[in-house]
C-alpha cells in the first residue's frame, strides 16, 4: 500500500529503516494516471521491503523544488536518505520492477 507523501512525514521515511520509492505526480496528469496501477501493484508485491510513497507536487511544492521536480511523472529512489535512482515519464512494468529490484 502506498502511504501519502507530505511535508511532515518525508524526512522520516526518507531516513526510515527500509528503502522509499516516492512517485512525484498531480491529479491533472495523464502519465501519472496511467503509471498509477502499477505503482500501486509494486508496492503490495515489496510490502515490507520498501515503503513506497506518493507525493502530489501541488500540495508538496517544497518537496518537488527540493529533488528539481520539472517533469511528472518522475520516481525517486531512496536508499541510507539519499537519491540511488530516478525514472521520469511514463516506463513500463519492468523497467519499474527492475529499480525496485536494486534497491534490494
Amino acid at each position: 500500500m502506498e502511504v501519502q507523501i507530505t511535508s511532515e512525514n518525508f524526512e522520516s521515511l526518507k531516513n526510515g529503516s527500509q528503502p522509499l520509492v516516492v512517485d512525484f505526480w498531480a491529479t491533472w496528469c495523464g502519465p501519472c494516471r496511467m503509471i498509477a496501477p502499477v505503482i500501486s501493484e509494486l508496492a503490495e508485491q515489496y510490502d515490507g521491503k520498501i515503503v513506497v510513497g506518493k507525493c502530489d507536487v501541488e500540495e508538496n511544492e517544497d518537496i518537488a523544488m527540493e529533488f528539481g521536480i520539472r517533469n511528472i511523472p518522475t520516481i525517486l529512489f531512496f536508499k541510507g536518505g539519499q537519491v540511488v535512482d530516478k525514472l521520469v515519464g511514463a516506463v513500463g512494468k519492468a523497467k519499474m520492477e527492475e529499480k525496485f529490484q536494486s534497491l534490494l
